[in-house]
């Protein structure tokens, strides 16, 4: 595999050109898999495997499963900001230093799966209530500039499937 396989299993993501009805639909539906989805990738692997990287240079399986409530707690809070302000600018925050902290190196994965699935309990109640303008509504990214709710859908949607690829390729791979 190359590296950018190792990388990017499921390849980088790529906004769709029309937000319809039925991608929202499929978008929702796959963002509300991530949490049993990450739970079935982690099943049954030992402490040695999950302080194993997914990828030479990369984050052990164990941080990928604290980095994913870590980056969808923070979709949250940006869904909720973009629907209860005009245009806020959301805060940027490095992924990379988090996943160095001692909670992510060091944390049973229990608690972070535990986290996912109750941020995603949230984030499923809010999507399923909005309205098309809400998914027109749009953010400031300090980094990346104007994006709509429909962008931040489709990026977290990629984002949950993206790490469990990580953790099933890995386990492929090594024949876990």
């Amino acid at each position: 595999m190359t590296e950018a396989d190792l990388r990017y299993p499921i390849g980088r993501y790529e906004s769709p050109n029309a937000f319809t009805p039925s991608w929202r639909a499929t978008s929702i539906e796959q963002l509300a898999a991530a949490p049993a989805a990450m739970r079935a990738a982690l099943h049954g692997l030992s402490d040695a495997q999950l302080d194993t990287p997914y990828r030479p240079g990369g984050w052990t399986v164990r941080q990928v499963a604290h980095h994913v409530p870590d980056s969808h707690l923070n979709m949250y809070v940006r869904l909720k900001w973009t629907l209860t302000e005009d245009r806020p600018t959301i805060k940027a925050y490095d992924e990379v230093a988090w996943a160095e902290l001692e909670d992510s190196r060091s944390t049973p994965i229990e608690v972070s799966l535990r986290l996912l699935e109750s941020v995603h309990h949230r984030i499923d109640r809010l999507l399923r209530a909005m309205s098309e303008a809400d998914f027109v509504r749009r953010y400031v990214h300090p980094e990346t500039g104007e994006h709509t709710l429909h962008h931040l859908l489709g990026v977290y949607a990629w984002h949950g499937r993206h790490h469990v690829a990580h953790v099933m390729a890995l386990r492929q791979r090594m024949g876990w």
